[in-house]
Formats: structure tokens, C-alpha cells, sequence
């Protein structure tokens, strides 16, 4: 007995790297899955069914239940395509894990426009597309889900040469901020990963020493988990998850300055210098780095 017996995945960009050991685990745990994946390269150029048939292949000889859909996540008619396979092929959707992506790292100063606006399209527009249908399949239904965004920390935290990927990524974690208030009444869950894993997507990124303690199996664990009937009451949660340790981002408040409103507004010299008086008390800009 698998903790996701009788339920269904889609998963996007589940060709490689992080969506395969997703879908895999999905499988293991006894969903159905769909494997989304474009097949084209890193960058988000070419195509082909050799990746998604491949997942398809590994799951089924382990003995689960999958089936392959090759579209693009920035296409509206390829979004319902996804869900629409789910529900012919297996009856329903119950969880969606939006995982596609792709990268066109530049530094700012020689970026393009249409650098930034293909990693928008693919990871921000599209992570929409396929949550908009996947979420109104679900409300039809009444039955609840899951559903998974995957961020970054670039997006969370920031990365060099990285704004358009960062601002796409941090786009995706505002959104499920929002949506997971709307999904609370109908035992819609949704939830933010930002992992850490080694793949083509960060094998130049990923200091190559380190690369062996990232595994992207050793990141699916808890994110299957938030799948499950066990994590019913867990949504709007940020999980940051990096080999074998995962970890919950929170926001905290820093306290600046405070005074009553009938004192007017501060003084320009006056509340810089209290600005300059707290900063030995801020935290770092990003915790990862100390």
C-alpha cells in the first residue's frame, strides 16, 4: 500500500532532473501520473517525446501507472490538454506539481528582451496556465488537491545574473501566497518549494564539489508527502528543500522605528539615523549565505 493509492499527478517538466524523481516517487507511492515534458533543451529550445516517454517507461516497469503529454506549459490549449489526459486516462486530477522551467541567465546589464520574457512565459505564465485549469478541475469536482509551485531561492533570496529567472520564480511564490487563502474552503492545498538539486538546470551552477550532496530523488520525499491525506491541513507553506534537509521560510520583522501618528511624520535626518542605529540588528539578505 503506497501513501497516494488511487490518486493522480500531472507532473510539468517531468522529463528530467527534478519533475522525473517527483513523478517517480508519485508512482511508487501508487498515483497515476501524468508526465508533462516539452522535451526541448535547457535554454527552452527543440522538442521531442524521448524524455517524457522515457519517465513514462521507468514507471511503468516498477510497476505503476503512467502516461506521457508532450505540450508546452506556455500553450493555454497544451494546459488543458494535461488535465484532460489525466481525467481520460485515469478519471481525475488530484495533484498538480508545477515544476517546468528553463533558463536564460545573463547579467542585467546584457540582457535582452527576449531573455527575460521567454523565462516569464515559461515559468510564471505558464505555471498560471496549467494551475488556473488543474485548480478549476479541482473546484468542479469538490474533492480538494495539491498543488506544488516551484520557486527558487534566487527568487526568494536572489542569484547573480539571474533577475529575469528570480523575478519569474519569486512571481510564482506571490501567486501561491495568494491562491492558497482562495483554495482554504475547498481542501485546496497549495504550497511553494524552492529546491536545491543537481540537473542540466544547475549543473553550471552547482559548484561541482557539492554536486553529489543534491541529489533531486533526495527532494521529493517531502514535497510527495504534501501530497498526501496526511498533510490535509498543511497549505501556504514555503519549503525549502536541499539534499536531505528541508526547511520551512517564514518572514520576520525587523522593528525600525516607532512612534504615535500624533507626532507627526519623522524627519528625514531623524529616521535615517535610527535606520543606520538598527542595522547591526537586521538579518542577512540571504540566509543561505550567511
Amino acid at each position: 500500500m503506497g501513501m497516494l493509492d488511487g490518486k493522480v499527478a500531472l507532473v510539468t517538466g517531468a522529463g528530467g532532473g527534478l519533475g522525473r524523481a517527483h513523478a517517480m516517487l508519485l508512482a511508487r507511492e501508487g498515483a497515476s501520473v501524468v508526465v508533462n515534458d516539452l522535451g526541448g533543451s535547457r535554454d527552452g529550445t527543440g522538442e521531442g517525446h524521448s524524455m517524457a516517454d522515457g519517465v513514462v517507461e521507468e514507471i511503468k516497469a516498477a510497476g505503476g501507472k503512467a502516461c506521457a503529454h508532450y505540450g508546452s506549459v506556455t500553450d493555454k490549449a497544451a494546459a488543458q490538454e494535461m488535465v484532460q489526459t489525466a481525467v481520460n486516462e485515469f478519471g481525475k486530477l488530484d495533484i498538480l506539481i508545477a515544476n517546468a522551467g528553463i533558463l536564460r541567465d545573463k547579467s542585467f546589464k546584457k540582457m535582452e528582451d527576449d531573455m527575460w520574457d521567454l523565462v516569464l512565459d515559461v515559468h510564471l505564465r505558464g505555471t498560471y496556465l496549467v494551475t488556473k485549469v488543474a485548480f478549476d478541475h479541482m473546484l468542479e469536482r469538490g474533492e480538494g488537491g495539491r498543488i506544488i509551485m516551484t520557486s527558487s531561492t534566487s527568487g526568494l533570496f536572489g542569484n547573480f545574473g539571474q533577475t529575469n529567472y528570480g523575478a519569474a520564480k519569486a512571481g510564482i511564490a506571490g501567486f501561491a501566497r495568494c491562491l492558497w487563502l482562495e483554495g482554504l474552503k475547498y481542501g485546496i492545498n497549495v504550497n511553494v518549494l524552492a529546491p536545491t538539486a543537481t540537473s542540466r538546470m544547475t549543473e553550471d551552477i552547482l559548484p561541482e564539489q557539492v554536486q553529489d550532496q543534491f541529489p533531486p530523488e533526495s527532494v521529493s520525499p517531502a514535497i510527495v508527502w504534501l501530497c498526501t491525506d496526511d498533510a490535509k491541513d498543511i497549505t501556504g507553506r514555503q519549503w525549502l528543500v536541499a539534499g536531505n534537509n528541508v526547511q520551512l521560510l517564514s518572514w520576520q520583522l525587523t522593528p525600525i522605528a516607532s512612534r504615535d501618528i500624533s507626532e507627526g511624520p519623522w524627519d528625514v535626518e531623524e529616521i535615517g539615523e535610527k535606520i543606520l542605529a538598527s542595522k547591526e540588528t537586521w538579518p542577512a539578505i540571504n540566509p543561505l549565505q550567511g
